[in-house]
């Protein structure tokens, strides 16, 4: 079992950065996969970006590339996600999650990852 618990999220204006940490308690942090999603209002939850075990490899979704930044400190057994730029449309709530195994083809997908976090509330004003 693996417990998440994400923190950092809040209220900031269009533009504003935030940075998000996700802290993991219970089995070998570095041995998982990890990854950010989010879910808006009345929307699925989607992918945003994931990091390898070793953090060597790193996917983002479009939406994020070039303002969202994931990384990981495995002796802190915490994982990040700095997001620059924020716009309206960046407002959700954040999830991180965790999982065994890290796939270059299916890393966006809920199904990869078994641990979730209760998620962060990010609110971007206009």
């Amino acid at each position: 079992q693996v417990h998440l618990v994400e923190s950092g999220g809040g209220l900031v204006q269009a533009g504003g950065s935030l940075r998000l940490s996700c802290a993991a308690s219970g089995r070998t942090f570095s041995n998982y996969a990890m990854a950010w999603f989010r879910q808006a209002p009345g929307k699925e939850r989607e992918f945003v970006a994931t990091i390898s075990q070793s953090g060597g490899s790193i996917y983002y979704a479009d939406s994020g590339k070039g303002r969202f930044t994931i990384s990981r400190d495995n002796a802190k057994n915490t994982v990040y996600l700095q997001m620059n730029s924020l716009k309206p449309e960046d407002t959700a709530v954040y999830y991180c999650a965790a999982g065994p195994t890290y796939s270059t083809y299916l890393y966006y997908r809920t199904d990869q990852y078994y641990y979730w976090g209760q998620g962060t509330q990010v609110t971007v004003s206009s």
